[in-house]
């Protein structure tokens, strides 16, 4: 049974394991204060071309988005979301939970655009209602579309007119960053959102993603947030180290570039053999519509997702490929599925 559920079913790159292997009796300081976390901080300070940014090592990505949210938002304040977003659909209220509610737009393609915000906004116009404060997006986004510079610029634009936190998961950055069809880089982000996150647990890292609060005003105290939500690990050095090994040349993105050819492969054989997809997605998530008979036999020697009913007689499925997903399982996946479909 090969697994294209998701992009954490296997362990870290073996350079990853190396290099906290060859560390493994240094001695250095805990809390994310050592010497291996403040490298890997100042190195992705590099990579963004930004050094007044703050950045801080958590664990995951849910851990991250409701620490982040919650410190940036008063007990008044609600975030914004797409419907598809994951802190709505798959983070178990963790941000209700905290005191914010979230408004859900439908959005289009998995994205936000400044008339949905406005609608948001025009419909909460006074103190009897929560208030509007923080844009969530994600890039790749759930259904694995991609934000486009121009898309994001005008989201920045109207967050600034409108004093409004605009906030980028970034669980699948790279995946994004990596796309054939991304005109973004790194170094815009500083000056296009607020604060984001690089996600390493989905590319290749054991765990960790890297928050990087680029508004000042966001800044102040965080670690205390870190600490009482019981996430700033005494052994933070185990993140820095991912980091720095991730970031020390281009293998961050060299992993991310090598899932998306991976999913962009079985799409291609796919399109041949005139398979409809769900969604557009120019990442590492693709989102094929299968007859359920297919969907039964491909389950026999493979794990996915049934994302959605599309009629009474097919569905979507949900490919997920990773860092380390061979070519061979994707050249046996793709011609089952050829079979299954004569």
């Amino acid at each position: 049974m090969y697994s294209f559920k998701n992009d954490y079913s296997e362990g870290a790159h073996p350079r990853i394991l190396n290099a906290l292997l060859e560390t493994n009796l240094v001695q250095d300081e805990g809390y994310g204060e050592d010497r291996y976390s403040k490298e890997a901080m100042e190195l992705i300070k590099e990579k963004i071309r930004n050094h007044d940014v703050d950045i801080h090592f958590i664990s995951g990505g849910t851990q991250t988005n409701l620490i982040a949210i919650s410190a940036f938002l008063r007990p008044h304040e609600a975030a914004i979301a797409v419907s598809s977003g994951h802190i709505l659909g798959h983070e178990t209220g963790a941000i209700e939970a905290t005191g914010h509610k979230i408004l859900s737009v439908e959005g289009k393609d998995g994205k936000l655009s400044p008339a949905d915000l406005q609608g948001v906004l025009d419909g909460h116009p006074d103190e009897h209602m929560v208030k509007p404060k923080l844009v969530y997006i994600s890039n790749s986004t759930e259904i694995g579309s991609i934000y486009s510079k121009s898309e994001l610029q005008e989201l920045h634009d109207f967050c600034q007119r409108n004093q409004l936190i605009l906030y980028m998961d970034g669980a699948r950055l790279g995946s994004a960053l990596c796309s054939e069809e991304n005109d973004l880089h790194l170094s815009d982000l500083p000056n296009l959102v607020d604060a984001f996150y690089i996600g390493g647990t989905k590319n290749g890292a054991l765990i960790g993603e890297a928050l990087v609060i680029c508004r000042d005003s966001l800044k102040e105290d965080f670690r205390y947030h870190i600490k009482q939500k019981g996430a700033l690990l005494a052994k933070g050095r185990l993140m820095g180290i991912q980091f720095f090994e991730l970031f020390r040349d281009n293998l961050f993105f060299d992993l991310a570039t090598h899932a998306n050819q991976m999913a962009g492969r079985i799409k291609d054989e796919l399109e041949k053999a005139e398979v409809k997809f769900l969604t557009h997605s120019p990442s590492n998530q693709i989102f094929p519509i299968l007859p359920n008979a297919v969907i039964t036999e491909l389950q026999s020697n493979y794990a996915f997702h049934v994302w959605e009913k599309v009629d009474s007689d097919s569905s979507a499925i949900r490919l997920v490929t990773s860092w380390a997903t061979s070519e061979e399982e994707v050249i046996s996946f793709i011609e089952e599925l050829k079979r299954e479909l004569i």
